[in-house]
């Protein structure tokens, strides 16, 4: 048994802490064991909160100037580079504003009862007036008050709170162009040490997530014992509403693979809908199999530059760029889930709360990193960005392997796109391929 169980994938693991947390939830519930579930098995979940929230900035810091500073070249950036840089930049806003359209109007969080989400209110009514105290001073601020917040004047003083993971990122992306536009030979010491510090905190990211099904168990056992008190019927709400955001979650995922990237395709290239998802469907199988961006970049750049006609040097440009920065699905994924946070635990985001989430998950796409796990750790940042309680994240993150390897698949499809679009508007797109003329 202990070999089945060492042999098995991370996400069968959190898969089977998922089904022990919610059928330990329900007997906690039916024999009265909740004070041995508050005092024994909800720590645990804590414990495990806390050290996705303690990796949060040192990874989202290290990533970004790590990405940063590999654009070695950056003083001589042409509009190759900008283009790039421009169209991921406009296709994550894209993502994370049809999530939350999708989410707004499906309001799967709405499916709860009211009387567990008056509980929920009063249980984290420090959250919620912090909140309240955010959106005041928003609606009492000037219009550029939320500029002059990105900046900080102590970057230590920033890095010990997680709400100010935004000016975090602005002094990251500060301190990677700097990097970059210091000749290599007198910052070869400083690059080294961040490829060094990123190994390790992937690898502290690694280990965090070895004992996720634990935290996923402790945490969806409590959920299901603190949403579902003494009626055990009211439990089913949870389920219809979880059912819902996995609804709302893949509706955003489809309408950006089948309806986004195929229009501006069809608009500013001459590849075919079909012609363009028969080239690249080998690339999203191996994104969808292994939920790593960065697992699918080599078939990605044969895939382009074989079946598509993308020059080398747009691919082996655009194509690893796009592996570090653009994560669309990760980002509509981040939006979808922090909406429904609020909405199952009844806070109601202003629109300025939820343009936040827009501007916090678009620069946070850019330190996520293309591996497993990188992208709960930057749901995290979203929640505690908008006042939100991190408890909420055990709703979706038993969910989260499954949708992990649909957003990956998002992600390399519009990495695709990109380098296809990029290279037509540089003359630099052979379409039909050369090989397909010969044939």
């Amino acid at each position: 048994m202990w070999n089945k169980w060492k042999n098995l994938p991370l996400w069968g693991k959190i898969i089977a802490g998922m089904a022990a947390g919610l059928v330990w939830g329900l007997l906690a519930v039916i024999f009265g064991w909740t004070l041995f579930n508050e005092q024994w098995i909800k720590p645990f979940g804590t414990i495990f909160l806390n050290m996705l929230k303690l990796v949060a900035v040192p990874l989202i810091f290290v990533s970004l100037v790590k990405g940063m500073a590999s654009l070695t070249d950056i003083s001589k950036l042409s509009r190759i580079g900008l283009k790039t840089l421009g169209f991921f930049m406009a296709s994550t806003v894209v993502a994370i504003t049809v999530g939350l359209l999708i989410v707004n109007i499906m309001k799967p969080g709405h499916a709860f009862p009211d009387s567990r989400r008056a509980e929920m209110q009063e249980q984290y009514a420090a959250s919620v007036g912090e909140t309240e105290l955010v959106a005041e001073q928003v609606k009492t601020g000037g219009p550029l008050d939320f500029l002059v917040e990105i900046v900080p004047e102590n970057v230590i003083a920033a890095a010990s709170d997680n709400r100010n993971i935004l000016q975090i990122i602005f002094f990251a992306i500060l301190f990677g162009l700097a990097v970059a536009l210091i000749p290599h030979e007198k910052v070869k010491t400083v690059k080294d040490l961040f490829d060094g510090l990123n190994e390790i905190v992937l690898k502290i990211v690694d280990l965090i997530m070895k004992i996720a099904p634990v935290g996923v168990f402790a945490l969806l056992g409590t959920l299901v014992v603190e949403f579902t008190g003494d009626n055990v019927a009211e439990s089913l709400d949870l389920f219809a509403s979880l059912g819902l955001y996995i609804i709302a979650t893949v509706a955003g995922y489809l309408f950006l693979i089948f309806l986004v990237y195929p229009v501006v395709l069809k608009l500013l290239t001459p590849v075919g809908y079909r012609q363009f998802y028969k080239a690249i469907s080998p690339v999203q199988m191996i994104a969808f199999s292994t939920s790593s961006s960065a697992a699918a970049l080599p078939i990605s750049m044969e895939v382009v530059e074989r079946d598509l006609g993308v020059s080398k040097t747009i691919s082996s440009f655009v194509l690893p760029i796009g592996t570090t920065i653009n994560m669309d699905g990760t980002s509509l994924y981040q939006a979808v889930g922090a909406v429904f946070i609020a909405q199952a635990f009844g806070f109601d985001l202003t629109m300025a709360q939820q343009l936040t989430i827009v501007l916090t998950a678009t620069l946070a796409s850019i330190g996520t990193p293309g591996v497993p796990g990188g992208g709960v750790v930057m749901l995290v940042i979203i929640l505690t960005s908008v006042g939100l309680p991190a408890e909420g994240l055990a709703m979706v993150l038993a969910l989260d392997r499954p949708l992990d390897m649909l957003r990956t698949v998002v992600n390399v499809t519009g990495n695709c796109a990109a380098s296809t679009i990029i290279a037509k508007s540089e003359n630099e797109l052979i379409y039909p391929p050369i090989k397909q003329v010969q044939e």
